[in-house]
């Protein structure tokens, strides 16, 4: 079954998901967000739902947590929404966030208008934010001040003799786990929720609370061998909800353990899946589809993150950042959307299957 592109913009990658929604009978909420896309479009998260609005058993479908994820995400949601509608058992309510990110999904960037990456800014804002003084020694290094060729070269052999001293495993938890006190820099957490992230638990409040049952899919790409999708938890191996979504669907590997292509992450929001609905039993997994190396990855996203804090994102250089950091997250070989759909299919199907024993 032959999947479409991945859409060239946000623009028609949200336009292309309304019709498919429409066209399969769901119901359409979206809500403006206040910012406006690269195109100065508008920008939206935009819900589809399918199923009754009671319903004690819920599926929720997110992508674009991290904005130029939504590409494949918005893929397969629309797919779905066009071939596999009718597979839906009908006492379970299916709900597909569009683009919890639009911001990024619109600017082509991993993060949110603040240079923030959602899935570090789940924490405990009662709290002091964790510090991280590996990342700190590394941030001008990551994120230099300027972009020439010479300082490209210079930035990453130092930073490839911290992998030489630290071993690739700690490099990568000690960048991408999350840090709070480089505001510029990559895998930012912010200073306090942030407009999606409060824009997640209202809409939770408003349409997961008559639900006693819920699993969560989020689409991520980046990570991994190119057009798998390695199922990750975000909670330890040894507690029940874990234990419960390796029932669901067989191999989901925990961040936690050591053998996920995800560090583990400081302020991932489906580690607070359960606070979404504190009434429901609740079983969350990430499908992480992969792309290129991960150096080629942090390339792009170091390319990015200088281009918004030092450098011009109107500007002349914008637009060869912006491919080269869409092309580490979004292939558009038609053969790799392709690879990544019958991952989805079976995990929504799985899903299905448990919440109609």
């Amino acid at each position: 079954m032959t999947i479409s592109p991945l859409s060239p913009n946000y623009a028609t990658a949200r336009a292309a998901f309304l019709a498919a929604a429409e066209d399969a009978g769901a119901t359409i909420d979206s809500t403006p967000h206040p910012r406006l896309g690269v195109e100065g479009e508008p920008l939206a998260v935009d819900v589809a739902s399918l199923g009754p609005a009671d319903a004690e058993d819920v599926v929720l479908v997110v992508s674009g947590t991290h904005g130029v994820e939504g590409y494949a995400g918005s893929a397969l949601q629309r797919h779905w929404l066009e071939t596999g509608s009718p597979l839906r058992p009908p006492a379970v309510r299916l709900i597909m966030v569009h683009a919890l990110n639009p911001f990024g999904f619109s600017w082509v960037r991993r993060v949110n208008e603040d240079n923030v990456d959602l899935n570090r800014n789940f924490i405990d804002w009662a709290a002091a934010p964790p510090a991280n003084a590996a990342y700190d020694r590394m941030a001008d290094l990551l994120v230099p001040t300027e972009w020439t060729e010479a300082e490209q070269a210079r930035t990453v052999t130092a930073l490839l003799e911290i992998v030489a001293e630290v071993g690739m495993t700690q490099m990568q938890a000690d960048v991408s786990g999350g840090q709070y006190g480089n505001p510029t820099g990559v895998f930012y957490g912010g200073t306090g929720p942030v407009w999606s992230h409060t824009w997640l638990r209202t809409f939770a409040a408003d349409h997961l609370s008559a639900a006693r049952r819920v699993g969560i899919i989020d689409l991520h790409t980046g990570l991994g061998p190119w057009g798998f999708g390695e199922l990750i938890g975000s909670e330890s191996t040894t507690t029940p909800s874990h234990q419960r979504a390796q029932r669901w669907w067989g191999d989901v590997i925990s961040m936690f353990d050591g053998g996920s292509v995800s560090a583990p992450l400081v302020g991932d929001w489906q580690a607070k899946a359960a606070e979404l609905a504190p009434q429901a039993e609740v079983t969350a997994v990430t499908i992480e589809y992969g792309t290129v190396d991960s150096l080629t990855v942090l390339q792009a996203l170091r390319a990015d993150a200088w281009l918004h804090s030092h450098g011009d994102p109107t500007g002349a250089e914008a637009p060869a950042i912006r491919a080269a950091l869409r092309a580490a997250f979004a292939d558009d070989d038609p053969a790799w959307i392709e690879a990544l759909w019958p991952r989805f299919e079976d995990v929504l199907a799985a899903a299905f299957r448990q919440l109609s024993d």
